[in-house]
């Protein structure tokens, strides 16, 4: 497959990370192959038997909008419970700390998502903003003061994950250390983030140890707000309860504190790594679009709602989702099985022409615009939508009002990943 030529599926893995090194255009030419097939289109897993893992029976990539959108509606076929990430199932062991409510099928997502999702709504996420704008200026002005640099470690993955630890309690000399943690759980497959791994068993090692060392800090900080409450989100978590029909009641069920710990765990992963990622992309594509850039700043409050959507569907932060037949089901005339995996790759529908007009040009007024960012309509659409947009306009108004000339000023160094498209370095000026 050339960089010109048009794509052929057999050339082709979208689950296999080499693919996400490719070129833009290639891999742009790859899903535009995929949706012309009219069908999701079964795929051989990687061979990762030089990491001491053999190919496993295959999988169906899905790259249409409308197909995500059906599979994302129907939870009870496609299911969440065999993983969400990679084509490989976890380890057992693993289920201690990443068994969260993403990982689950109702009713068991239903409760817990009913209890978390009181600190998400809109107004709770009003309530929050002084103290993200707050976060945002002493990042802006830290970074000014340092002269530029690496904008991600300098200002896209700090506000997240302050925000994150903020709302958790969790006291800020150990922000660091969590988002180190962070980074080793979502780059495991990265030499950077796990060094000396040399085999998916050892990379699978390192992410355990570090889920084991937040789940331990989590659960210290549980225990210790059950005897002594404050108003952080993880006293609401250890003393809210969970009644045996999914409703609230005095009779409830409490959350357990390893409960609470893979809800936090998930909060670091999911709510640092999509907005972190959505930011240092922002960054980049308002370097590449001046033209983009200079119309923001014309208008930037009647226009930066527009231009979150738009860095959110050209970016697609998170590539794909994975989801597990429960029955046989024909999807767009193919059918399936039970047991075999689906990956619903965001990515390839936020470029959906059948959806989106000129889907390959990067435009701050698109409208309508649903895109697939945060996932699709359905039980599983990300709780965090409202969190990670209000961060993402933060930054960039105190971006842009502090810092007006900042540009990058070299190609990001891109995490090695299939699940999450991700820049690590991004070196900027201003």
């Amino acid at each position: 497959m050339t960089a010109t030529g048009p794509a052929r599926l057999d050339d082709i893995n979208p689950a296999d990370p080499a693919f996400w090194m490719r070129p833009a255009r290639e891999r742009e030419e790859a899903f535009a192959a995929l949706q012309a097939a009219g069908r999701p289109w079964h795929f051989p897993e990687p061979d990762l038997e030089a990491f001491g893992l053999g190919a496993g029976p295959g999988y169906y990539a899905l790259a249409r909008h409308a197909d995500i959108a059906e599979a994302s509606r129907t939870p009870r076929v496609f299911s969440s419970e065999r993983g969400i990430a990679g084509l490989a199932d976890p380890p057992a062991e693993f289920a201690e700390f990443f068994d969260s409510m993403i990982v689950m099928d109702d009713p068991r997502h239903a409760r817990l998502r009913r209890i978390v999702s009181r600190a998400f709504t809109p107004r709770m996420i009003a309530g929050l903003g002084a103290g993200i704008e707050r976060a945002a200026v002493e990042i802006v002005e830290a970074f000014r003061s340092r002269g530029g640099g690496d904008f991600v470690a300098g200002v896209a993955a700090p506000l997240p994950m302050r925000v994150i630890c903020d709302m958790m309690g969790i006291p800020p000399e150990r922000h660091e250390r969590v988002l180190e943690l962070s980074n080793i759980i979502i780059g495991a497959g990265d030499p950077e983030y796990t060094p000396g791994a040399t085999s998916v068993e050892e990379a699978f090692l390192a992410s355990y140890e570090a889920s084991k060392e937040l789940a331990a800090l989590v659960t210290d900080l549980a225990a210790e707000r059950a005897e002594r409450p404050t108003d952080d989100l993880t006293s609401v978590l250890v003393h809210a309860e969970v009644g045996s029909g999914g409703a609230i009641d005095a009779e409830g069920e409490k959350l357990t504190h390893q409960e609470v710990a893979a809800f936090f765990i998930l909060l670091v992963i999911a709510g640092n790594e999509t907005t972190r990622n959505a930011i240092a992309h922002g960054l980049k594509l308002f370097t590449l679009h001046p033209g983009q850039r200079a119309a923001l700043l014309e208008d930037f409050e009647g226009r930066i709602a527009g231009a979150v959507e738009e860095i959110l569907r050209y970016a697609s932060p998170v590539n794909y989702m994975r989801r597990t037949l429960t029955r046989d089901y024909t999807l767009s005339g193919t059918p399936m099985k039970e047991g075999d995996k689906v990956l619903m790759f965001y990515a390839a529908a936020n470029r959906d022409e059948a959806v989106f007009k000129d889907p390959h040009v990067f435009d701050i007024a698109r409208d309508p615009n649903p895109h697939l960012a945060f996932g699709s309509a359905g039980p599983h659409f990300c709780l965090g939508a409202h969190l990670a947009r209000r961060e993402i306009t933060v930054m960039f108004r105190e971006l842009f009002t502090r810092l007006p000339g900042i540009r990058s000023t070299a190609p990001p160094e891109r995490l090695l990943s299939s699940f999450v498209n991700g820049i690590k370095h991004l070196e900027c000026a201003f």
